[in-house]
């Protein structure tokens, strides 16, 4: 049966579709190709898709609740995979109307249309974003993420707890995934991999929030596609052993789980940079910042639990990711 993916014209639902048409499956693929950033990049992306066997593209927003429910009586779908959100930390601060529609009132719209058609397992974009205040370093799962520090970060918080209401109250099957800073070919242009090699290539000085001292746990795409096949196949059950007055917030007596996928090594802002001036063969002026609102100042990933339950570790090393970037950024603008 047909996979459903939504967001499939995105940076990472773009690749996840193209994995899935090169297993054999079947995918339907939805999106409204909103103009957050270049709809150009984003056509693009989905011609290559549509030129697949397998593949059906509906256009539409996940928050028009008629134009969701008409996509999941199209077909009986194995499994749900929803990435259609309205991205990026800093617009939730210009446009915070944007995220509740879209990031809130869509995932509704998925969650009542998965408990109508009796969806045998929903997967969901989280983000590493939801730790916010907290922290504590390595992110585990299981820590608390009561305090999020952009609107952004809070309406994917509030996207792991409707999720549980529903593996709770319905038996749906839900698993979130809290990515940690993706990047590769085909990249979003608002992340660092995609300004910062613009800059450098069109001699222009980048941009180093936070004096350029920040971490990420930086995860080439590839990596994290392979975590969400494999997490797409096993089908979260309650946890027996899960304690109500000990709870952890990862997992629960419902079906529901939540995990962190990405890079369990983590790399500093400036490191990043080199990796891209050696990649490019050239140097790069830097604008030394100060740190955004609503910007976390370090992130690293535990992924121990994705390891134990689907194999998951990442295996692409940051210099190969980058080269690949920008082989790619240079093909396709022609730099």
């Amino acid at each position: 049966m047909t996979i459903l993916v939504t967001g499939c014209a995105g940076f990472i639902g773009y690749h996840l579709s193209e994995r899935l048409l090169s297993m054999g499956q079947e995918v339907v693929g939805v999106d409204n190709l909103n103009d957050y950033y270049s709809v150009s990049l984003k056509r693009d992306r989905l011609k290559q898709l549509t030129d697949q066997k397998g593949f059906l593209f509906f256009e539409g927003a996940v928050e028009d609740q008629a134009f969701v429910d008409g996509v999941f009586d199209h077909r009986d779908y194995r499994a749900v995979i929803h990435l259609a959100a309205q991205a990026g930390v800093p617009y939730s601060l210009e446009a915070p109307r944007e995220y509740i529609q879209a990031n809130v009132v869509g995932f509704l719209n998925v969650l009542e249309a998965s408990r109508v058609n009796s969806i045998r397992h929903l997967i969901y974009a989280s983000s590493s974003s939801v730790y916010g205040l907290n922290e504590s370093l390595p992110s585990d799962a299981s820590q608390t993420t009561a305090h999020p520090m952009s609107l952004y970060a809070a309406t994917k918080k509030s996207n792991e707890l409707m999720a549980h209401a529903y593996s709770h109250l319905f038996n749906l099957p839900t698993t979130g995934l809290r990515f940690f800073t993706v990047y590769g070919p085909w990249g979003r242009p608002d992340m660092a991999a995609f300004l910062f090699t613009e800059a450098i290539l069109n001699d222009r000085p980048i941009d180093l929030y936070n004096q350029g001292q920040s971490r990420r746990s930086f995860t080439y795409v590839g990596d994290i596609v392979e975590g969400i096949v494999r997490v797409s196949e096993r089908i979260p059950e309650p946890d027996p052993a899960w304690s109500a007055t000990d709870p952890d917030p990862s997992r629960s007596s419902a079906p529901f789980r939540v995990y962190n996928i990405g890079n369990d090594e983590t790399v500093e802002l400036e490191r990043f940079v080199n990796v891209i001036e050696t990649a490019i063969g050239k140097k790069a002026s830097r604008n030394l910042l100060p740190a955004r609102a609503g910007d976390v100042e370090s992130t690293a990933a535990d992924i121990t639990d994705l390891e134990r339950d689907v194999g998951y570790r990442p295996s692409t090393p940051i210099e190969e990711g980058i080269e690949r970037f920008v082989t790619w950024y240079r093909d396709y603008y022609g730099k």
